[in-house]
């Protein structure tokens, strides 16, 4: 066996336990756009089931079972509690407050069925695992809590009354993505909408759509068919760039061509979407699509072809006032409206895909986006299970987002520490990303730097890998500033466009005093924090970007002083009640200068 062998083995045996799991997982590859389809939505109030020592599947819950005779016993029912749908357990019942075990949802709806038609269950997330019964028949499973799954029910669905069941399991384990400790609330639940999807027998499963790399009047474009039938006549429409093309799909369902297209390019300035129709001659369907071209010239990010100064912000999927998962589109809009009035061009969606809802609402608000999956800090870069779902992850996050053009960047990671292993695995996740989605760039945040005296040197050889590197740089709170900001010096041994993707401090709203480390927690010292790094940006020749931690303060159980924190992360430029600390003027004032 030659070393070229030895070296492909393990990433082969790798590749096959994907396979492995996807199957043993058993979810299946989830439409694209299911809202542009023949929907009924199943959102509402679910019975529910608390199952607090994990007994249900043993007692056969997903069966629910009557009592027939008075001599039968069956010791659960679904008769009394409800919760919403899409929505978290924890803000719905004060009993399961910090609550992380199972649950078991059920909902009934009534049904037609169709000749000539397949019917799909369409989940947008479940946290952390779902397994999912329909008429007492299992349909599978799917792990990870911030992306799509869906099954087909059309030989299970019954003419009139179904019954939908789903076990929620949202117990933290190190084998899970992400893993034992994290900096947020686990929200467990059904936390985004459901759906039943009606289809014909062959139907429009995927495509891409969008400007061909290094392009900006070229669009790449490939329809994908699932049905008995693969071999399909495929028309592209784009009625507002007097664009027609009719494809021809192969044997495997599949059809790719190259547009020449004068179009209107989307920026923040001028977000302009299309309408993007795609049919067969079964089935219709539309979504708005917008195009630009994203690319990294040096030290310079390129947003149709001139250089962009990436003016951003964190967010978590939480409304903080509420003590909740953000579930709807008017939640979107709050987030995504609170980093418009900042200031801000570009938003990191920290750390998982988050809604549907959001990223089409960002395509049409004109806000750039950095999605990442949620493989933070602690992971064990060694275990060949736990890479196979964080391979499985990045696939779906890309399957449903490809065609946004507001995500400019898919990160792989945040905060791991580098090693062998490490580099290894996310070098080829770097690469299955380019072979997934070949026009965007691909970065992941360090927190792994090295200081000399007054300097920072970006010395990660991950970096290498990448397009874009971010750096989580917390000088001034969780370490103390080795000199005076405006003497601080980066130096960086890769030529890459760099983001400081996190930095910043606490600050408990009203919270008053002093500017100096003596007025830790205060409004003044947060105040000053950012002043502070704002005047070390200016020392970054290559920075082209910043996204300050965070927006709100949002809900963390490992903020534990309870003076200040009591279970919240502090550092948001707006309080958990919306309210704007006085470093967000700071900040807006910084924004607001930089044209």
């Amino acid at each position: 066996m030659n070393r070229s062998t030895k070296l492909r083995l393990p990433w082969l045996l790798f590749l096959c336990l994907i396979g492995f799991i996807a199957t043993n997982l058993s979810a299946q590859s989830f439409m694209t756009n299911p809202n542009g389809r023949n929907v009924t939505s199943l959102n509402g109030n679910w019975q529910v089931i608390v199952d607090w020592y994990n007994r249900g599947t043993g007692m056969a819950i997903y069966q629910d079972r009557k009592a027939i005779k008075p001599t039968e016993f069956v010791e659960y029912s679904f008769d009394k509690p409800t919760l919403k749908v899409p929505g978290d357990w924890n803000s719905q019942d004060p009993r399961m407050f910090m609550y992380e075990g199972s649950v078991w949802y059920k909902k009934e709806f009534t049904a037609t069925k169709k000749k000539g038609k397949r019917s799909f269950v369409y989940f947008g997330a479940v946290n952390y695992i779902a397994e999912v019964y329909l008429n007492g028949k299992k349909l599978g499973s799917h792990e990870g809590g911030f992306t799509p799954f869906q099954f087909e029910v059309t030989d299970v669905l019954k003419e009139g009354t179904n019954k939908l069941i789903v076990r929620v399991n949202a117990q933290r384990k190190e084998e899970y993505i992400p893993a034992m400790n994290y900096d947020w609330w686990n929200y467990g639940g059904i936390t985004r909408d459901v759906s039943l999807i009606e289809t014909p027998k062959t139907f429009i499963e995927d495509y891409f759509i969008q400007l061909k790399k290094g392009s900006t009047s070229e669009i790449e474009a490939w329809v994908k068919v699932d049905g008995l039938i693969k071999t399909q006549k495929v028309t592209i429409v784009i009625p507002a760039a007097g664009i027609k093309q009719q494809l021809t799909t192969d044997v495997d369902g599949y059809a790719k061509t190259s547009i020449s297209a004068n179009l209107q390019l989307w920026s923040p300035s001028n977000p302009k979407l299309y309408e993007v129709i795609i049919s067969t001659d079964e089935e219709t369907v539309k979504e708005k699509i917008a195009f630009r071209s994203i690319e990294v010239k040096g030290f310079d990010i390129l947003l149709n072809g001139k250089p962009v100064f990436l003016k951003g912000v964190n967010f978590h999927e939480e409304i903080s006032k509420d003590k909740r998962r953000a579930t709807s589109e008017a939640d979107s809009r709050q987030l995504l409206q609170a980093a418009k009035d900042l200031g801000c061009n570009f938003i990191r969606t920290t750390h998982y895909p988050q809604s549907e809802h959001l990223l089409k609402m960002a395509d049409e608000m004109g806000l750039m986006v950095w999605e990442e999956i949620p493989l933070w800090q602690g992971i064990q870069f060694g275990n060949s299970i736990i890479l196979a779902k964080a391979e499985n992850m990045l696939r779906e996050m890309i399957r449903r987002d490809k065609n946004r053009a507001c995500i400019i960047m898919w990160s792989i990671s945040n905060e791991t520490t580098p090693a062998a292993d490490r580099d290894r695995v996310l070098t080829n996740m770097a690469a299955t990303c380019r072979s997934l989605d070949p026009t965007r760039l691909v970065t992941s945040a360090f927190n792994h730097v090295k200081t000399e005296g007054n300097k920072t040197i970006l010395d990660d050889t991950l970096s290498n890998a990448l397009d874009v590197v971010g750096i989580n740089r917390y000088m001034g709170w969780y370490k103390a500033w080795p000199d005076k900001p405006g003497t601080m010096l980066f130096e960086s041994k890769f030529t890459k466009p760099v983001i400081i993707s996190e930095f910043g401090g606490e600050a408990k709203f009203g919270n008053h005093g002093t500017a100096d480390s003596a007025g830790l927690w205060n409004e003044e010292y947060q105040e000053q924090l950012y002043k502070d790094n704002i005047a070390m940006f200016k020392n970054v020749s290559f920075l082209r970007g910043i996204t300050p931690w965070v927006l709100y303060d949002f809900r963390s159980p490992t903020r534990m002083n309870a003076v200040n924190q009591d279970g919240w992360n502090r550092k948001g430029l707006l309080s958990d009640k919306g309210e704007k600390k006085k470093a967000w003027y700071v900040l807006k004032a910084y924004y607001d200068s930089i044209k």
